[in-house]
């Protein structure tokens, strides 16, 4: 793939959502990988400037990696589709379902596809039917926030009415998870090509957001370890459950999967990070394909630049 032929190209990274810290330091990467690889490209923060700049400076395309609302639920996307300018990762109506834990779970279940239990949490639910009904522990999170921010572990019904507040502060809807114990996995795609998996071996299963982002006592392993017709399947039970919100480009399915064999999903990143410590492109390298690879290829999925 030329770079001459992808033109001018604006990697849009910051914004001003929670998870603003991680976009940086993905669109750092991003763009740091582009400019190496002889692209023109520029950076782009819509917390600085009006996305009305990408049509007035002659941007071609967008390479998209913006984390968290605003970013990853079809708002920009929309705005992008507007003025008429191709970017990378799922379209608006994916987008904007897979930020929606609560709505992605529905859409996953009516597809009979596995995935936790839950209830939504209000300021008066009844926290001691939720925990008779979804069993202790029980994961506690924001519906539109990634990156574990809000979220909590709660491990006795009478801390679920703190952890429903804690996960308020980041979003007018809550939702509790039954816990399901066993393997961490997530399972990177890209285009229609599943990646390996990679298992996550976080200090008392604790992989929380400073644990993702700011320390090194998390263990990565890919190969997972996995047999290679279970984790055939798995790669299978990914695609489809992408394909059932209409996802593309790329993007990475977190899941569960217990001692006895039975996965469950758990929530669908259309724009995973592209950090030191992110696992796209840890899949992607088991491939042979490394970091600068890699951001090519999902930038040439926005279509039309010279072979």
């Amino acid at each position: 793939m030329s770079a001459a032929g992808f033109g001018k190209v604006a990697v849009i990274f910051g914004g001003s959502s929670a998870e603003r810290d991680v976009s940086l330091m993905s669109g750092k990467a991003v763009l740091a990988a582009l400019q190496g690889a002889g692209v023109d490209a520029h950076p782009f923060d819509p917390a600085e400037r009006a996305l009305s700049e990408l049509k007035t400076d002659g941007f071609d395309r967008v390479f998209l990696i913006l984390h968290g609302r605003g970013g990853e639920d079809g708002t920009i996307q929309g705005a992008l589709e507007l003025m008429g300018i191709p970017y990378t990762g799922s379209g608006v109506m994916a987008s904007a379902i897979a930020m929606d834990k609560w709505r992605t779970k529905m859409l996953w279940l009516q597809a009979g596809l596995p995935t936790p239990r839950y209830a939504i949490l209000e300021e008066h639910s009844d926290w001691q039917a939720i925990a008779a009904d979804l069993g202790l522990p029980i994961f506690v999170k924001p519906v539109h926030e990634g990156s574990s921010f809000g979220a909590t572990k709660v491990t006795e019904a009478n801390q679920l009415k703190a952890a429903w507040e804690l996960a308020a502060r980041y979003d007018n809807l809550v939702i509790a998870e039954e816990f399901i114990s066993g393997a961490e996995l997530t399972a990177p795609f890209l285009a229609d090509q599943p990646l390996p998996l990679v298992r996550i071996e976080a200090p008392g299963g604790n992989y929380d957001y400073q644990n993702k982002y700011f320390t090194d006592v998390v263990r990565y392993h890919c190969p997972s370890g996995l047999l290679a017709k279970q984790e055939q399947q798995l790669q299978a039970l990914v695609m489809k459950a992408a394909a059932v919100l209409d996802c593309r480009g790329w993007g990475r399915v977190d899941l569960i999967l217990t001692s006895e064999g039975r996965p469950y999903l758990l929530e669908m990143n259309t724009a995973p990070g592209m950090t030191d410590h992110s696992l796209v492109p840890m899949a992607a390298r088991a491939l042979g394909i490394d970091f600068t690879a890699l951001v090519l290829r999902i930038l040439a999925q926005t279509g039309g630049a010279d072979a």
